[in-house]
């Protein structure tokens, strides 16, 4: 088993798809390279019929046997997307048994250069080097030993230079590979580091929907459940107060399908720009008249700064939730927003003199985990508990860009 037998994409991936940095499976479905193989196996045959008549009486005249030997060198390639190391050792072989036939040096080692190239890059380092390593020492061996013994007669032993210049050509070749082979791989780390980014993108664009959406609903849900008891309570005996009890529900529900309509447009069309402007502190009237009509007073102290679109949603939505939560859940009727800016940071504090109810408008209970998360989105903070002299209190401080103030 080779260095990168066993590596595989994110998920794995389709067995039989060939990718770089690893090596394609038996029976796999990769194309077959037949173009390249064509252009190499004719380049090799064509170069070295005109090496045979370069080097004419100092090498063995190419015959049939010499160009099937040239052939099947080149056709092997086409098995090396599939199989690596058998061509490469094979075009090793067949480059061995070509010199050492006493044929005329020529383009025959573009084979080895080739399945060498392939075979790196598809993972096969090691195997790879010791087929090299063998092409070398079997041309030393053949060169500096066996030449006496072989075609074509008369041959003498090669000068070690020519040695120095074939092992120079390998470590090369090689070289180039593993080039190939890193930068490839840097290039399938890249992609799936990006993919990885979208994928993150995504998931915290579903995160920013969901608590949208929760915002939007446990609010004016809450004011609806609120208003609903009161309209039902009331309906014999005081069918004015009840009228307008279902006039407020009539209002805020009409209000609150426009706000999730805004954000479900940004699911049908992404990167399509909402069609109003996203709420912020300068909203924060309504949510004091919708508290009234739930049945709860609300005294805002502090004038909001000019905050960046992301901090005033932010702000607009912890306040929002913080006072949907008094309503649900505190026997108290009175609420105290303050709001207090200064040395970059935005502080909301929202106070209710309790004590809580237990009652619950069918929220799911993430209302707190809501504001957490949008303000850690922001590297702000949030606290929410019971004060020590009774009551419950949520502080949230946000890190802003602060400007010039309305």
């Amino acid at each position: 088993m080779t260095d990168m037998d066993e590596q595989r994409g994110p998920r794995g991936g389709p067995p039989g798809r060939w990718r770089p940095g690893r090596p394609l499976e038996h029976g796999g479905s990769a194309r077959w390279p037949w173009r390249s193989t064509v252009l190499v196996t004719a380049f090799v045959l064509i170069g070295s019929q005109f090496a045979d008549h370069a080097q004419h009486g100092e090498r063995a005249a190419l015959d049939p046997a010499a160009r099937l030997l040239l052939l099947a060198s080149g056709v092997t390639l086409l098995w090396r997307r599939r199989h690596p190391v058998p061509v490469v050792f094979a075009a090793v072989a067949a480059v061995l048994l070509y010199v050492g036939a006493g044929y005329p040096y020529g383009p025959v080692f573009l084979t080895v250069a080739v399945a060498c190239f392939s075979a790196v890059v598809s993972g096969h380092r090691h195997a790879t080097w010791a087929a090299m390593g063998a092409l070398w020492a079997g041309h030393v061996l053949i060169s500096q030993v066996l030449y006496r013994w072989l075609p074509p007669s008369g041959d003498g032993a090669a000068s070690w230079n020519q040695e120095i210049v074939i092992a120079t050509w390998v470590v090369a070749l090689v070289a180039v590979s593993e080039l190939a082979r890193t930068r490839r791989e840097q290039w399938a780390r890249e992609r799936a580091e990006r993919a990885q980014a979208a994928r993150r993108r995504a998931d915290e664009e579903r995160l920013r929907i969901a608590r949208e959406l929760h915002d939007v609903l446990a609010h004016s849900i809450s004011v609806i459940h609120v208003q609903a008891g009161v309209g039902l309570a009331l309906l014999d005996s005081d069918p004015e107060q009840a009228r307008s009890a279902l006039t407020t529900i009539k209002e805020q529900s009409k209000e609150a399908l426009g706000e999730v309509r805004q954000v479900l447009d940004t699911l049908r069309a992404p990167g399509a720009a909402p069609r109003a402007p996203a709420p912020g502190l300068d909203r924060l009237a309504e949510l004091v008249e919708q508290a009234a009509s739930a049945g709860l007073t609300v005294t805002v102290e502090g004038e909001p700064p000019r905050l960046p679109p992301g901090a005033d949603l932010a702000a607009f939505r912890i306040v929002q939730e913080a006072l949907t939560n008094v309503v649900r859940h505190s026997g108290s009727r009175e609420a105290r927003v303050r709001i207090a800016h200064g040395e970059g940071r935005l502080r909301l504090r929202v106070d209710d003199d309790g004590p809580a109810t237990g009652a619950d408008a069918g929220g799911g209970g993430n209302g707190l985990a809501g504001m957490r998360e949008r303000a850690a989105a922001l590297d702000g903070t949030i606290e929410a508990g019971p004060r020590p002299d009774g009551g419950f209190r949520v502080l949230a401080v946000l890190p802003i860009e602060a400007e010039e103030d309305r």
